[in-house]
């Protein structure tokens, strides 16, 4: 085979799973390749991502040695890709009776969402997770997609056991909106204790669903190492959580004018 579709099919392998470690030996067998000369095509992918700014390549040393792909964002990239989500917002159209907001098809869009599970990844990273957990809503798409980005596995808490999930640990907890007694189950071999995991959520009020799932982690033993929300209201003021990182603000849902006033959240202009 020669190297230009050598590079073709290894940068598909990696692109299509993120963070996850490929053995350079899977690469020198299939293709019966010396490790040298796939380190050459490795240079050659890694050079032309870091020009364009796709991502980072990253070779990892040791006897059996390896490479995986990180899905790494700049803030112009991220700034750009949350600005595309605040202008899809903006919609007039999307304002429903009531001052509701319909989001739907954002939630259920491929493209976008995969965006913004690398905003995630590339923020929470460092972090070192290794589950994804979110509530049986539909923020599941987009937990789904930061459980890819990062190559974890993804959590799904329900509202209600099934009896197919065997022992369940279930809680009350309170619905910071509207103050209203929930609940929430998780199957005990769900987690274990000491697990990491990343909390992410797809729209967030006051922040009560949140919190009940920081609760119910510590029931679990687990490590709380982040919490992640697509889109936060201004409303109500008074927040359950403040350790949390939004990734757009919702200020205002204006019938009348048939005005939504949405925009990036302030961490994406800050300088680091």
């Amino acid at each position: 085979m020669r190297r230009a579709h050598r590079i073709a099919a290894i940068t598909k392998t990696l692109v299509e799973r993120p963070h996850h470690v490929f053995g350079l030996g899977e690469f020198a067998d299939l293709f019966e390749v010396a490790r040298s000369t796939l380190s050459e095509d490795l240079a050659i992918i890694r050079s032309t991502f870091e020009a364009l700014e796709m991502g980072l390549v990253e070779t990892i040393a040791g006897a059996v040695g390896g490479v995986r792909y990180l899905p790494l964002l700049n803030k112009e990239q991220i700034r750009s890709h949350l600005e595309e989500v605040c202008e899809r917002l903006r919609e007039p159209e999307r304002i429903l009776p009531g001052g509701f907001l319909f989001i739907d098809d954002l939630l259920t869009s491929p493209p976008l969402l995969q965006k913004v599970g690398y905003i995630f990844a590339t923020k929470f990273r460092s972090q070192q997770p290794e589950h994804v957990v979110t509530v049986e809503t539909a923020g599941i798409s987009v937990a789904f997609q930061v459980a890819q980005a990062l190559d974890i596995p993804l959590v799904i808490v329900r509202r209600q056991s099934k009896p197919t999930e065997g022992p369940v640990l279930t809680m009350n907890f309170i619905s910071g909106s509207d103050r209203q007694i929930e609940t929430m189950s998780l199957s005990r071999r769900a987690l274990k204790p000491g697990n990491r995991v990343l909390l992410i959520d797809d729209f967030m009020k006051a922040g009560g669903t949140l919190r009940g799932l920081t609760d119910l982690m510590g029931e679990f033993g687990c490590t709380v190492v982040g919490k992640g929300v697509l889109i936060e209201t201004n409303w109500p003021e008074e927040k359950l959580i403040s350790d949390h990182l939004p990734l757009v603000y919702l200020e205002e849902v204006a019938t009348r004018e048939a005005k939504v006033v949405v925009r990036p959240a302030d961490w994406v202009y800050r300088e680091e």
